[in-house]
């Protein structure tokens, strides 16, 4: 089941072809957008699609499959419980979910931008606090930066190692100075969250915790069962309350994540009332089982959310790190192996779509467009290796007659794979000095293993030997971590606004460094030179160019068997929920959600 979504890790907007990209002026402003100008006025009251006279008070119940043994999500080790960066952090900037990447004042009431964006300044707010009562201060956000930088997750270090001097002229001001030319940065910085410096320094701040972490944000962590649950309280005396971001936000006195081992437990829990909302990813669940009594009784409401943001790039990734998927020969003759069609029919009752790209739905999809000549300059000696159908944007994933069995396409698979050294014998597909064709999809749930045994039936028939195996949610968080795997299940979660977070998704330090997202080991240099060319764009022409041509190179380097997508989210929801009408562009937002008296 997909976790309901708190806060999304996707940035989500209005169409960039309405953005207009001007040099941030150099004074203190309440908002900065990533290009052009923020949407919100400086006097906004709340959110676009946030409901300032929601009702307050009463508790919201989720249930998630999967466990957790850590309360730390800024850190490699341990997996973190759920929701604790959404409910107990805050930043110097919140987000608006409906632009691509814009940010209003939160811990910080303004920031002040050089043209070039290699100074830009945050005055703090005198009134914010931790929720222990101390203030929050220019130290704690200095002291921040560089603990998450030199002791967090990769990406932390990625973005903050490129400030290259900080100044604290009095305790509500930092500015900050960066020689990389990264226009995203003051984004970045804007973004991260915020920890005291009072009770974390000499501490072991990258070994895992169960002790309650103290933050800024609105809520408190009031009770933790390591790998069952975590209930978190609001904070009567939150600092922020009154603040535009947070009106209509933030609405129960207490949010309660309760986790079960598997996703048919999951569901029952919502079915017999123990969790308020949930978003159904089986389209056969969502198709037979929500039959049940208080959806006759009209007591739970059933609802597509469409997504307006890209569509999320998921499929089961190849680990490049493997010898056996270092040819793009193989791993795009095992694309052509995967059934999707069968699996449609029979498995998700039609109700899905085969995702394109990284960027699907959007005008940042290189689908259908030809690259132009601004995407020619990024690609550089790239283009030479592209093949046609990648370069005019015509190649379409491979189609099969649905019969679960299409000759034509497995004769397809067994040339390439021909080509690259394997073919078929007595003991399956071997190469030339006898090694069989032999790997293990691991997946965590039994959604995951059900279209990994599909996958597995497909490949026999080509004498490939793939075996599915379980685990649980810890195991394969250290698999993901350590690329301790040969093929997983991944979802990547792709803005209108990308950013530095590709260099974390698809960068080639990632192949080497753990922890990254960049679990196919992807290490292309023309990949690279478009992430860098889309962070230093400064109109929206060279921007698009160069996330066209990053999606470009990534559907050539078929890293994935591209998985599918529904166009949207199904909820369910009990009726004593209540939720506005208007959602931001990614969909779904559960901190808007209230409980109606």
């Amino acid at each position: 089941m997909m976790t309901i979504r708190s806060t999304c890790m996707v940035a989500a907007g209005l169409a960039l072809a309405t953005l207009h990209f001007a040099p941030a002026r150099a004074e203190p402003r309440p908002g900065i957008a990533m290009q052009g100008e923020p949407a919100l006025s400086a006097d906004f009251t709340n959110l676009p699609y946030a409901n300032p006279e929601a009702p307050q008070g009463g508790e919201l119940r989720q249930a998630i499959t999967g466990s957790f043994d850590s309360l730390s999500p800024f850190i490699v080790k341990g997996n973190a419980a759920t929701g604790i960066r959404t409910y107990v952090f805050e930043s110097l900037m919140g987000r608006n979910w409906d632009e691509p990447f814009s940010l209003y004042g939160l811990l910080a009431q303004s920031i002040d931008v050089s043209a070039d964006r290699q100074t830009f300044t945050f005055k703090l707010r005198p009134e914010a606090r931790f929720s222990d009562g101390v203030p929050v201060t220019a130290a704690d956000i200095v002291f921040s930066m560089e603990t998450l930088r030199d002791k967090g997750r990769p990406n932390f270090k990625n973005s903050y190692s490129k400030v290259t001097r900080v100044e604290t002229p009095d305790a509500q001001t930092v500015i900050f100075h960066q020689e990389a030319g990264d226009r995203e940065l003051p984004l970045i910085i804007g973004v991260m969250p915020v920890i005291p410096k009072h009770l974390w320094e000499g501490k072991a701040f990258d070994a895992t915790t169960l002790d309650p972490l103290v933050g800024s944000g609105p809520y408190v962590i009031a009770e933790v069962k390591p790998g069952e649950s975590i209930t978190y309280r609001k904070n009567k005396n939150y600092w922020g309350k009154n603040l535009p971001l947070n009106r209509g936000v933030w609405n129960f006195d207490t949010v309660r994540i309760d986790y079960y081992r598997d996703a048919n437990a999951t569901f029952e829990a919502f079915k017999t009332g123990l969790a308020d909302v949930r978003i159904e990813s089986d389209p056969t669940r969502w198709a037979t089982a929500y039959d049940f009594p208080a959806v006759k009784d009209g007591k739970v409401t059933l609802e597509k959310i469409v997504q307006r943001s890209p569509a999320p790039a998921s499929g089961f990734a190849f680990n490049t790190r493997r010898k056996l998927f270092s040819d793009v020969r193989v791993r795009e003759a095992l694309t052509m192996v995967f059934d999707f069609e069968w699996a449609n029919a029979n498995l998700f009752s039609g109700a899905y779509k085969r995702t394109y790209g990284y960027y699907a739905g959007s005008e940042l999809s290189s689908q259908g467009r030809p690259a132009d000549e601004r995407e020619g300059a990024i690609l550089g000696d790239a283009v030479a290796k592209l093949r046609p159908e990648f370069l005019d944007g015509s190649y379409k994933l491979p189609v099969s007659d649905g019969s679960g069995r299409d000759r034509k396409l497995l004769r397809q698979a067994v040339a390439l794979l021909a080509e690259a050294g394997w073919k078929i014998a007595d003991k399956g597909l071997t190469n030339a000095a006898g090694e069989v064709f032999a790997f293990t999809i691991a997946v965590q749930n039994r959604d995951q293993e059900k279209i990994g045994l599909h996958f597995q039936r497909s490949l026999q028939q080509i004498g490939i030997a793939a075996t599915v195996r379980i685990v649980d949610s810890a195991q394969f968080s250290s698999l993901q971590s350590t690329y301790d795997f040969d093929m997983i299940p991944a979802t990547w979660f792709n803005s209108l606004s990308p950013g530095n977070e590709q260099k974390f998704y698809f960068g080639s330090d990632g192949r080497d460094t753990q922890g990254t997202r960049n679990y196919p080991g992807i290490a292309d240099p023309a990949i690279d030179r478009s992430i860098a060319a889309l962070l230093t764009a400064t109109t929206r022409q060279d921007f698009v160019a160069a996330v066209r041509a990053e999606d470009r190179l990534l559907v050539a380097g078929f890293y994935v068997v591209p998985f599918y997508d529904v166009g949207g989210q199904w909820v369910a929801r009990w009726n004593h929920i209540g939720r506005p009408e208007q959602q931001p562009l990614p969909g779904f937002e559960t901190t808007t959600l209230w409980r109606n008296p």
